[in-house]
């Protein structure tokens, strides 16, 4: 059995008890700790993290397809032991994940996840306004140890409709990752156009992605924006 804590905000902490499974991405391993020598390997994983071979060449083909695709690394445990991973120093938010709940979130902004997580894409079509792609990588808990891992480049906050129904709104090249029932709590496309726009005096704000209070969903937001996105105006 695994379980995921952060250190000092920037490093994630597996602790092993057993024998079990991590998925990680590649090269994020920074060090370990076992009582009797150690008993953990890694795996460059080819194609995916199904068992079926395939479901992993189909699911590697969509990421690859739809740009979403990420170098994963397996890391096989055989014993108690204590793993420690991180990414260009970049803080390290935990999730565990009830059976059925979904995270979307982009490739880049996965950092690990326990084999109770399926692992696939799904097409969102609200990314045409944003650095966010037409698809996004899920990962649906399956059982009761589903852990995610995500990165954020800076020390995120974390916006929930659950206890309140709120409306919640973000900026799309903020956001790291939304969880909630899979397709139920997928956002809305608001757009903000006007003359204003064509004459270059636009807000910089002209698109958003809401939730209505009908939809519950946490949404983890970071301090720092996607560049890029559609420029629209007359110079």
């Amino acid at each position: 059995m695994l379980t995921f804590e952060t250190i000092n905000e920037l490093t994630l902490k597996v602790t092993c008890s057993g024998s079990d499974v991590l998925f990680t991405k590649a090269g994020a391993f920074i060090a370990g700790e076992s009582p009797h020598g150690k008993n953990y390997r890694f795996e460059k994983l080819l194609l995916g993290p199904q068992g079926n071979i395939m479901q992993a060449a189909l699911g590697s083909f969509m990421r690859r397809v739809t740009k979403e695709n990420l170098p994963l690394m397996k890391v096989i445990m055989s014993g108690d032991s204590v793993t420690y991973y991180a990414d260009r120093s970049q803080h390290v938010v935990v999730y565990q994940l009830a059976v059925g709940e979904t995270v979307s979130v982009e490739s880049e902004n996965i950092l690990a996840f326990s084999q109770d997580c399926k692992y696939s894409v799904r097409f969102i079509g609200c990314g045409v306004v944003s650095q966010k792609g037409l698809a996004t990588s899920t990962l649906t808990g399956m059982g009761n140890n589903a852990y995610v891992a995500v990165l954020c480049d800076g020390n995120p906050i974390v916006l929930s409709n659950h206890s309140d129904q709120r409306t919640i709104c973000v900026d799309p090249d903020a956001v790291v990752c939304w969880m909630g029932q899979s397709g139920v709590c997928d956002p809305q496309v608001k757009l903000d156009l006007s003359w204003k726009n064509l004459i270059g005096q636009a807000s910089g704000e002209s698109y958003a992605f809401e939730w209505s209070g009908g939809q519950p969903v946490s949404v983890i937001v970071q301090p720092a924006e996607r560049t890029g996105g559609i420029q629209v105006g007359i110079d």
